[in-house]
C-alpha cells in the first residue's frame, strides 16, 4: 500500500473507529504524475457520524486529515454514512474522470 493512502487510512481508523472504510486513490484519473497519491476518495461509514449532517461529517473527516490535507493530498471525494444509512444505501457514485490537465 502506499503511504499517503495509508496515513490517510490510519487517521480515520483511529479517528472514528469505522463499521466501513475504503479508502480509494484515484490520482490515475487525473493530470499528476505516475504513481502519485494525490486525489482520493473515501466511504466512511460510522456511529460517531449518526445525527450529524453532511458538512458538519465532512469538517470532521478534514480535522482528522489536516496533515494529509497540508501535504500531499489534493482532493478529496467524501462519502459518509452512518451504519443504518449505509445498510439502507451502500451506494457510491463513481467518480467523473477529470477535463482538467489535457487529459480528456
Amino acid at each position: 500500500m502506499n503511504p499517503v493512502q495509508a496515513s490517510i487510512e490510519q487517521a480515520l481508523t483511529e479517528q472514528f473507529s469505522p463499521a466501513y472504510l475504503r479508502v480509494v486513490n484515484e490520482s490515475h484519473m487525473h493530470s499528476v504524475p505516475p504513481n502519485s497519491e494525490t486525489h482520493f476518495k473515501v466511504t466512511l461509514v460510522s456511529q460517531a457520524l449518526e445525527g450529524k449532517r453532511q458538512v458538519q461529517r465532512h469538517q470532521l473527516v478534514y480535522s482528522a486529515l489536516t496533515e494529509q490535507l497540508k501535504g500531499p493530498v489534493h482532493a478529496l471525494a467524501l462519502h459518509t454514512f452512518s451504519p443504518d444509512e449505509w445498510a439502507a444505501e451502500q451506494n457510491v457514485p463513481d467518480s467523473p474522470h477529470c477535463l482538467g490537465g489535457g487529459k480528456r
